[in-house]
């Protein structure tokens, strides 16, 4: 008989929460219990454990090199460098330890945690692109982080398949583009937000195959264009000689104006392309799956994921997919994979539980670090029939002596890892750009934070001394210490000071605009106030245009969208959206 869904009242936040009929069909089929965190909450729980952005000089464990390392030496973790991590000079299996029934799981793993070698990065296949992270077959990258395939892009975050860019978060197929946010097919195109196969143009928000146009919004196969305005080539092009982006002040009080236009503009309530019965948003060729967001494409039956393609059966994850299926739990997790349940950066597994940096594994429980094994548990061999036998009676036992944390928050089997035993504090992770808290709030939750350490550089240029326009800059500044104007007052792991490299230099000046006057970190911070929470409401659509589908008065469609009732944006349902702009 089909289970009801049910009212639960999340543990650590103490709200309550649906789990829906269809939900309680997935944990079944996987064998685990229903959740006892919200939604929310077991998404924090899971990025607290992704350190993207926060690197450190470290020292490799194995061979006394220099490397770069997500993490801090501060932390006493074994960490080697990723040749050595990858290498067969040292044995995994070496640190497992037979499973003690005295003492609850957690307290076994965490153990094992502070012993095994870590990989110091989790980047594969990449060709000078040392400083950043989870990233996969790039070349010539710098501070680039969860990105695929690109070459000679810097600061960015979730590029795919791109070139010659700069600061760019969620990009795709794109080349010679700047300052771009969730946007697809670009060439040559700046401070643009989800937008698409657009080509000579700067500040576009939801447009699609535009050329040459500036400060546009909702506009569909066009050129020429100013505020939604139709110019004459020669019209348009002595006006944006007029604005001149190169001068940091023209290029502010362009945002200003902008940001006022675009206010008064309708927006689509998500952008869904080729989808069909989902929700959430950025989601193509997709369906049958809710609250998922930043999709590439081809998810199937799946819910609570973010940044995932070709999923199918899943919850709960972030980064996990690429040919894979019953995943559940997840961070990092997937590629070529199948029935793995709570893990982080684990590739090509089948039948794994509990795993931390283990790939091309299958029947792994609580492991770490294991390469191409099977059969383990706590990095300790076992025989097809062992494992078989003792895996239930470790489950009965997390049940039965469930690990507790300072909290008072109880895991059982089905929980993910505790967020106390992360590696990482909760400023060092991505789980600060969903869910962003203060060192107060921190704090109370009992996890770590971060204190920035005291720098020993001192600052060669103020903000206030750059020449306003880049044309006026010539290469002395390369390399120069650049004050970060906040100056570390931010929320924004702001690193207070910045460097202008002689490629990003010379890129600043054939697009002619001005050079950033916020570090590296704070421009990413600056790109996601862009992006809408991973979180959706049930609204209303709010067009009463008579010549629509509706007719006279308000439309009466409704939808979940990630725009909350308390936004002054005009949003529309699809259709209406559709009627407005073609």
């Amino acid at each position: 008989m089909e289970k009801k869904s049910e009212t639960k009242n999340c543990q650590n936040c103490k709200k309550d929460f649906i789990i829906e009929s269809e939900d309680f069909n997935f944990y079944e089929k996987i064998k685990v219990p229903p959740p006892t965190f919200c939604p929310g909450c077991r998404a924090i729980r899971r990025l607290i454990w992704r350190n993207e952005r926060t690197l450190y000089h470290n020292t490799c464990g194995l061979s006394g090199n220099k490397i770069i390392s997500m993490f801090s030496p501060e932390t006493g973790l074994k960490v080697y460098g990723q040749d050595d991590w990858w290498s067969d000079r040292w044995d995994p299996l070496a640190y497992g330890r037979a499973y003690d029934f005295s003492r609850p799981f957690f307290e076994q793993w965490r153990e094992l945690l502070e012993s095994v070698p870590l990989c110091a990065m989790c980047n594969t296949n990449c060709v000078r692109s040392e400083y950043g992270n989870n990233n996969y077959d790039c070349k010539n990258c710098y501070l680039v982080y969860a990105s695929l395939e690109n070459e000679n892009v810097a600061y960015a975050q979730g590029a795919l398949n791109t070139k010659d860019s700069y600061d760019v978060y969620t990009l795709m197929k794109s080349q010679n583009c700047y300052e771009d946010t969730l946007c697809g097919s670009l060439y040559n195109t700046h401070f643009s937000y989800d937008s698409d196969e657009c080509l000579d143009s700067m500040f576009l928000t939801s447009c699609l195959g535009l050329k040459h146009c500036l400060g546009c919004v909702n506009l569909r196969h066009k050129t020429y264009c100013i505020f939604n305005e139709q110019y004459s080539k020669e019209e348009y092009e002595k006006k944006l000689r007029q604005y001149d982006f190169g001068s940091y002040k023209n290029l502010e009080a362009f945002k200003k104006k902008y940001a006022e236009f675009l206010s008064k503009q309708f927006r689509r309530y998500a952008f869904v392309y080729k989808s069909v019965n989902v929700t959430g948003d950025n989601i193509m060729h997709s369906k049958n799956s809710k609250c998922i967001f930043d999709v590439y494409g081809d998810v199937e039956d799946s819910k609570y994921l973010v940044h995932t393609i070709t999923i199918k059966t899943s919850y709960d994850g972030y980064g996990i997919g690429y040919n894979a299926e019953l995943l559940y739990e997840g961070v990092d997790f997937g590629l070529d994979a199948a029935r793995n349940f709570f893990g982080v950066w684990n590739h090509r597994g089948m039948d794994n539980i509990y795993t931390y940096m283990c790939h091309s594994s299958k029947h792994l429980f609580g492991c770490i670090s294991c390469r191409s094994r099977q059969y383990c548990i706590l990095n300790k061999q076992y025989s097809k029939e062992e494992y078989e036998e003792l895996v239930p009676k470790i489950i009965k036992h997390m049940n039965d002596m469930p690990y507790i944390d300072k909290k008072g928050r109880v895991y059982k089997y089905g929980e993910f890892f505790p967020m106390e035993l992360s590696p990482f504090a909760y400023n060092e992770t991505i789980v600060q750009e969903y869910y962003p808290l203060d060192k107060k709030l921190v704090t109370e939750y009992d996890l770590k934070w971060k204190e920035p350490k005291e720098r020993d550089y001192k600052i060669e240029i103020k903000i206030e001394d750059l020449p306003d326009h880049v044309k006026d800059t010539d290469e002395s500044i390369i390399d120069k210490i650049l004050e970060c104007m906040h100056k570390g007052e931010c929320n924004q792991q702001c690193t207070e000071a910045f460097k202008i490299r002689s490629d990003e230099l010379q890129f600043y000046k054939k697009i002619n605009v001005a050079l950033p006057r916020l570090c590296p970190n704070c421009r990413h911070f600056e790109r996601l106030k862009k992006r809408n929470p991973m979180k959706l409401w049930h609204r209303g659509c709010m067009c009463d245009k008579e010549n629509h589908f509706h007719g006279e008065g308000k439309c009466e469609v409704e939808f979940e969208t990630s725009y909350t009732p308390e936004r002054p944006e005009i949003i529309y349902c699809e259709k209406c959206y559709q009627q407005e702009v073609y």
